[in-house]
């Protein structure tokens, strides 16, 4: 998991622990679309839920930080999502949360 890089921002070191993709998609899951599992194509799935839930402080922040991340570096992911859509995805998170 991950390739030993952080993310240079307020708890870069956790979200890179998770991945950005991986957080995205599981934030897509809980907030806008149950049917969505490609978070769960991983195996290291509960550790990551782990660092999900004793990480929400910083959930907010995380999603518009990866609005201005490259996509093509979010197209290496194991999920099969392209870096489009995981920034879609994110837009749509922020759109579910604001509407709340």
């Amino acid at each position: 998991m991950g390739k030993g890089h952080f993310f240079n921002f307020i708890g870069g070191d956790i979200l890179s622990k998770m991945g950005a993709s991986w957080f995205v998609s599981y934030s897509y899951y809980l907030h806008v679309d149950k049917k969505h599992e490609n978070w769960n194509k991983c195996e290291t799935v509960a550790m990551r839920q782990s660092f999900f839930k004793n990480s929400q402080h910083y959930h907010d922040y995380w999603l518009e930080k990866v609005l201005e991340m490259n996509f093509y570096r979010l197209n290496s992911n194991l999920l099969d999502l392209h870096g489009k859509e995981v920034i879609e995805m994110a837009k749509a998170v922020i759109a579910k949360k604001q509407s709340m």
